[in-house]
């Protein structure tokens, strides 16, 4: 697993693997002067997926040039903070599902995983498990039968799980708020051979994105991988986290969760 990033601010911004090595960053401060890139230098350099959204910190998504920009000025000049697990906010909003909706997260699980398919099917049961034990509020459902024609064009289910081949990241997953036609959950095979990060893990970690839930190295107190301000707490910080990435001072080697995860949980969605 590597990271290859021409400046040291877009690799934090946009780092290419998820789950693996990242370049750190000073906590919740700005970049120096000159460590930074122009944005068309940052534009050129963060990876750009295979249905053109744009990868960043490891396993979200931009949606397009416009939000790019936007995300580009926060790194120049993060929002201060206003005092784990964390959501995603947008414009000062909790980025999360309604009530009805996160009781009825229906996917499907592409047939193009071949040979694997029945192994992402149980990876996807195990994971999504994960959540809906730390609330019963929470509820994904598996649509088998939409397995032939899972893409992000199927209305039959809110989101897809979709094989990719890249060296950018292990897997790759959306906010409540993407746009519809971003909203999958892409899984490449390296996946099967991340050594103490098992499938299950890793693939809760990526349902977390789809919760809301932000990556909890963005916090202050991790010292490093500072991403952005857009986030409201919901715990004190836990350096244990399931989205905590291990590398980013993370004291968990497998991405298990916590019993403070299931607090920001129920702090979010009830239970």
């Amino acid at each position: 697993m590597r990271l290859t990033r021409k400046f040291a601010f877009a690799a934090t911004a946009a780092a290419a693997l998820c789950l693996g090595t990242v370049i750190p960053a000073a906590a919740n401060t700005a970049p120096e002067p000159d460590d930074v890139p122009s944005y068309q230098e940052f534009a050129a350099s963060t990876y750009r997926d295979v249905d053109g959204a744009y990868v960043v910190n490891g396993d979200e998504v931009i949606s397009n040039k416009a939000e790019l920009r936007e995300f580009y000025q926060l790194l120049l000049d993060p929002a201060p903070l206003t005092d784990g697990l964390i959501v995603n906010t947008v414009n000062n909003v909790d980025d999360k599902w309604s009530t009805s909706q996160v009781g009825n997260l229906t996917y499907c699980v592409s047939a193009k995983f071949g040979a694997r398919h029945a192994d992402v099917v149980s990876a996807m049961a195990s994971g999504a498990a994960l959540w809906e034990s730390a609330s019963s509020q929470i509820d994904f459902v598996y649509v088998g039968s939409a397995d032939g024609n899972c893409t992000t064009r199927n209305k039959s289910v809110v989101f897809s799980v979709e094989p990719v081949q890249t060296s950018q990241y292990i897997a790759r997953a959306f906010f409540p708020s993407t746009p519809d036609r971003q909203q999958n959950v892409l899984i490449d095979d390296s996946i099967w051979t991340s050594g103490s990060w098992t499938p299950t893990n890793i693939i809760g970690h990526e349902l977390g994105h789809v919760l809301g839930f932000r990556h909890e190295h963005t916090r202050p107190e991790a010292g490093t991988c500072f991403e952005d301000n857009n986030w409201r707490p919901l715990t004190p910080y836990d350096s244990s986290s399931v989205m905590h990435y291990p590398q980013c001072n993370g004291t968990s080697d497998d991405l298990s969760m916590t019993s403070v995860d299931v607090a920001g949980v129920v702090a979010l969605y009830g239970n």
